[in-house]
């Protein structure tokens, strides 16, 4: 299976849906580029799914760039580079089966590819503050499912100590 191929692909649905405004139909659309890249079948279902994630997240993952991007908005960001990002914040917050790190050097070759001179240097600026952000929130949760956790074990244990307690 070709990842990178299957990222490309969904970058290219991603950035034509971004240009027209409006709806399509992303399963035809990734049809489409799959075949133009070449991208094996195996594949292509991982760029269905990428496209699919990112824009069922948009509006949460537009509003963590939004947050990061140090003196620009979306809006002003080039097409590429925004989609770019868009992308691979997609797989740093939502897919747990690709490290941060692949998403943010898979997101630079992909600005070295489609976008302008300085574009994988912003990319890489802007993801590194998502990938540092989603590891601080893993962090924090996985602190707060500890102490979570931790919390029911003593509470089970002092429920079955007066339990025990009660039937003597």
């Amino acid at each position: 299976m070709s990842r990178r191929l299957a990222r490309e692909t969904a970058l290219q649905v991603l950035f034509q849906r971004d240009l027209a405004k409006e709806p399509m139909i992303t399963s035809e659309e990734v049809q489409r580029w799959a075949q133009e890249f070449g991208v094996p079948e195996a594949s292509r279902g991982f760029a269905q799914e990428l496209v699919d994630g990112t824009l069922a997240h948009l509006a949460e993952i537009d509003q963590l760039i939004a947050s990061l991007a140090q003196d620009w908005t979306i809006s002003r960001m080039a097409n590429v580079d925004r989609n770019v990002i868009r992308l691979a914040a997609y797989e740093v917050l939502f897919r747990e089966d690709i490290p941060g790190r692949v998403s943010l050097n898979e997101a630079i070759e992909l600005a070295k590819r489609f976008g302008g001179v300085e574009s994988a240097k912003f990319v890489n600026g802007v993801l590194d503050r998502v990938v540092d952000s989603a590891t601080k929130t893993k962090r924090k949760d996985d602190v707060l499912h500890a102490q979570a956790d931790s919390l029911c074990d003593s509470l089970d244990e002092e429920t079955n100590s007066s339990k025990t307690q009660g039937n003597d």
